[in-house]
């Protein structure tokens, strides 16, 4: 699962909405907002985390001399060292992530379904916001007329067309 910054706060929103709406957690109106801002705050730190993952990644590489072309292999160590879930881990760390903070929010009044029943409609809710990359990237490779591919000039187009439909989307 890839997170979008712009998709934070409507995650947050739907996961509290449906434990509250299906009684599995209690919040009271006044605190709904907090209760939100909390979970899109663990979201935030995690798109910290992972761009400081990035980041890292890209300066040892720069240091060591190593090829673009290593990048997944080297963030994907890096990740391991880190503990820094990537992929489809995501999706389960955030649902982890969201039960805890239900245990211990001085915003969440009362939690009446067990942790397992919490976290499997979580990640429910969280995986109905997962985008399709790979539609997205079929879209934008839709776009692109008379550029030969494996040229920088395709992927100079691929890479606007790609920001392109992410953001007409509303993801960026």
């Amino acid at each position: 699962m890839k997170l979008y910054r712009n998709r934070i706060p409507e995650i947050a929103t739907n996961v509290l909405a449906g434990l509250i709406n299906d009684g599995d957690i209690e919040v009271e109106p006044e605190n709904k907002s907090e209760a939100e801002q909390d979970l899109i705050s663990i979201m935030e730190e995690y798109l910290r985390r992972d761009m400081e993952l990035r980041n890292n990644a890209r300066d040892m590489m720069a240091r060591a001399g190593i090829g673009a072309d290593q990048y997944p292999k080297i963030r994907s160590r890096m990740a391991e060292e880190w503990n820094h879930p990537t992929g489809d881990d995501v999706e389960r760390f955030l649902a982890r992530q969201f039960v805890e903070n239900c245990m211990i929010s001085r915003f969440v009044e009362e939690v009446y379904a067990d942790d397992h029943a919490l976290w499997k409609k979580i990640l429910t809710a969280i995986k109905s916001h997962d985008v399709d990359e790979r539609e997205l990237r079929d879209e934008a490779r839709g776009l692109i007329k008379n550029v030969n591919e494996g040229t920088v000039e395709y992927e100079m187009a691929f890479s606007r067309a790609l920001r392109d439909v992410r953001k007409r989307r509303g993801l960026i």
